[in-house]
This record gives structure tokens, sequence and C-alpha cells, in this order.
């Protein structure tokens, strides 16, 4: 099972977490599958592959929760649901 998660990257006391698809054995650090997209808490900027992102879930990877959350303050749910209606 494939799902999105950070991966932590960037110095000490200065983390940078790029979003990841990555297979659920993996280690947080593991080898991913494809980057789509980063997020860095410090600046709280985002950068989100959508195209990526909607490859992936339409093909049953799940975002974990702080993804999930990261997404939706982005507004990418939000998008998706007026263009299913």
């Amino acid at each position: 099972m494939v799902k999105l998660r950070l991966k932590r990257c960037g110095r000490k006391q200065q983390a940078i977490y790029r979003i990841v698809a990555i297979d659920v054995r993996s280690r947080r650090e593991g080898r991913d599958l494809r980057k789509v997209g980063f997020y860095d808490p410090i600046k709280n900027q985002t950068y989100l592959n959508v195209p990526a992102i909607l490859y992936f879930l339409e093909r049953g990877a799940q975002p974990t929760r702080t993804v999930y959350d990261i997404l939706r303050k982005a507004e990418f749910f939000k998008d998706k649901e007026s263009t299913l209606s």
C-alpha cells in the first residue's frame, strides 16, 4: 500500500519536509516512489505538485493525518469537490 507522508530534510532545528509517495513498509527516511511537494513549517510555505498527488490518490494512496491537514489548508480538496459536482 502507498501512503503520502512527510520526509524530513534540512538542518538541525530548521526542518523542512518533503511530501512523498512511499510504500507503507518503508522507514521515514526510506526510498520514496515520487516527490510530490514540500512543506516548510518555519516559513509556513507549501508547494504541491497537484497532478502527481491526484495520480496517487486516484490509485488508492492514503495521506497521513498531517499530510491530509496540509492538503486541506491548501484547499486541495475544496477544488476537487467542486469539479466532482
